[in-house]
């Protein structure tokens, strides 16, 4: 029976930076993540443009993610990929993780990391939208190539939908928005580059039925039902965004329960602790008073949650790991980065 310091469920921001940290603790780590890749969901969008991390220039979500599983790797955790925790149970003092491959981890402390949970993505109900998925029915954006020159159809009015509206832009010949309430409930400023650059914005509207062209294979025209008259667009792609189901991704036994009273997150008791010894969280998951659901607190979670797992191991360890300029794990590593800087130059 192999036995980890810490296994980290999640394998977003928060997971990744744990596992860094937890690598520079001397922490025998293991990252256990849902979906075939890591990075959480900032997958969603790969290419929008990130300007809110600290100490980084404006970069692309998915170079951002790739920085983050190469931090992540730097003291070799062991990463477990398509791997669902379904039940974290507790014998003595180990925790047992069981999954959906129906192997068993065991685990000295547990950090979850799983933000919202498993994300989906709502699916326009609309008979036979499916076999247009693989052609210009789009829920989410891999690459804005693909739009150069196009006339888009976005249909939702939230965050998401409008954020793709606005990338669009400078790409796509024409991009139209449809919303089936009243007002737009995006940030105010993306709304404005869209009414700036003169976007049709359709309210009170939704997709009522598909049009393919004369090789069935691909939608020609959206049939659009708005304040009771119906209108016919013709329209080279539709992307459609209107948010996510939400699967819990794990459940605790009877005697673990760390969660809110009656709700989906991690109670917070401070420092990114649980109600449960031995079980933290950082990133989205834990609330607690004065929670920033933003990627630069996500650091500081994961950094709490790592200390106080390797306190909760060894209650006589170091409060905090030492800062990488004066820690002795990185005198190697720094000559092979500046020999790599300087053959760059």
């Amino acid at each position: 029976m192999e036995i980890y310091d810490v296994t980290i469920v999640g394998g977003g921001p928060a997971g990744l930076y744990s596992a860094f940290y937890s690598g520079l603790r001397n922490m025998k780590t293991k990252v256990m993540e849902v979906q075939p890749v890591l990075g959480g969901k900032v997958n969603i969008y790969p290419e929008k443009v990130l300007w809110d991390v600290g100490g980084l220039p404006p970069i692309q979500a998915q170079q951002f993610i790739q920085n983050l599983v190469n931090q992540a790797n730097t003291f070799l955790p062991t990463i477990c990929l398509r791997t669902k925790v379904e039940e974290i149970t507790k014998q003595d003092d180990i925790f047992v993780i069981s999954t959906n491959t129906g192997e068993i981890h065991y685990s000295k402390t547990i950090i979850v990391a799983v933000g919202g949970g498993i994300l989906n993505p709502i699916k326009l109900e609309i008979e036979g939208a499916e076999k247009y998925e693989m052609t210009n029915l789009h829920y989410t954006i891999l690459g804005l190539e693909r739009f150069r020159n196009k006339k888009v159809l976005v249909s939702g009015g939230g965050n998401g939908a409008i954020d793709w509206a606005v990338e669009l832009l400078p790409v796509a010949k024409e991009v139209i928005v449809i919303y089936r309430k009243e007002q737009l409930s995006a940030h105010e400023s993306q709304v404005e580059k869209l009414k700036e650059h003169g976007v049709q914005i359709m309210l009170n509207a939704e997709i009522t039925s598909l049009v393919s062209n004369e090789n069935k294979t691909a939608i020609e025209h959206v049939i659009i039902s708005q304040y009771g008259e119906t209108h016919q667009l013709r329209v080279d792609d539709v992307l459609i965004s209107h948010g996510y189901n939400r699967e819990v991704s794990l459940t605790f036994a009877d005697e673990i329960q760390p969660l809110r009273k009656d709700d989906y997150y991690l109670d917070g008791q401070g420092q990114c602790k649980t109600s449960v010894p031995g079980i933290f969280g950082a990133g989205d998951i834990i609330s607690y008073n004065d929670k920033v659901n933003l990627l630069v607190g996500t650091f500081q979670d994961a950094v709490l949650a790592v200390n106080n797992a390797k306190l909760y191991i060894d209650p006589k360890a170091d409060k905090y790991a030492m800062v990488s300029s004066h820690n002795k794990k990185f005198i190697e590593k720094n000559k092979e980065f500046l020999k790599e800087v300087v053959y760059k130059d």
